[in-house]
């Protein structure tokens, strides 16, 4: 259920192998400042500027959830909001990509993707479908209790990814 958002260059959902002598790093991101501290930190470090070669081919990520798993309705009604719900997480998830897309202009190799689902499975798919040697994937700071409520993607990854996960920290403003 793959929708690719846009890639640059064009790629067949960006399923190719990277060329020879190129690892792929995928980047999960969503609509959090975290998220985009994450993927700017791996711009910075992993990234050099033309002309400098460029040794990873850069996969970038954003899970939108299923219409009906976001608004978690059944019954009389909710088939009528469905279509409001839907518009909106696309509208969210091309926003996010366009985002994405403005902050990677140094990327000579990029892909960029919106698939539905799941942001752990999605992510952990990712990685194994496009072969990647790394993930990089950003961290809200939750606690212990919130992160067992609301589920850490980055937890999961860490645990469950077939590759390197670098779970990047925003760090913490510091109040004067």
């Amino acid at each position: 259920m793959a929708e690719e958002a846009a890639s640059a260059p064009a790629a067949d959902a960006g399923t190719e192998a990277p060329p020879p002598g190129k690892m792929t790093m995928v980047a999960g991101v969503d609509d959090s400042d975290h998220s985009f501290y994450a993927l700017q930190w791996a711009l910075q470090h992993f990234f050099p500027p033309a002309p400098q070669p460029q040794q990873y081919r850069l996969v970038v990520v954003t899970a939108k959830p299923s219409a009906a798993s976001a608004v978690g309705l059944a019954g009389p009604g909710a088939a009528d909001v469905l279509p409001y719900v839907e518009a909106d997480l696309k509208k969210t998830a091309l926003r996010v990509i366009d985002k994405a897309k403005a902050l990677c202009a140094q990327v000579s190799d990029a892909v960029f993707e919106a698939v539905e689902g799941d942001a752990r499975n999605v992510l952990c798919e990712a990685v194994e479908r496009h072969h990647a040697e790394m993930l990089v994937v950003g961290s809200h700071g939750y606690g212990a209790i919130k992160r067992a409520v609301l589920g850490s993607v980055s937890d999961y990854c860490a645990h469950h990814a077939h590759c390197t996960v670098m779970i990047v920290k925003k760090p913490k403003q510091h109040k004067h």
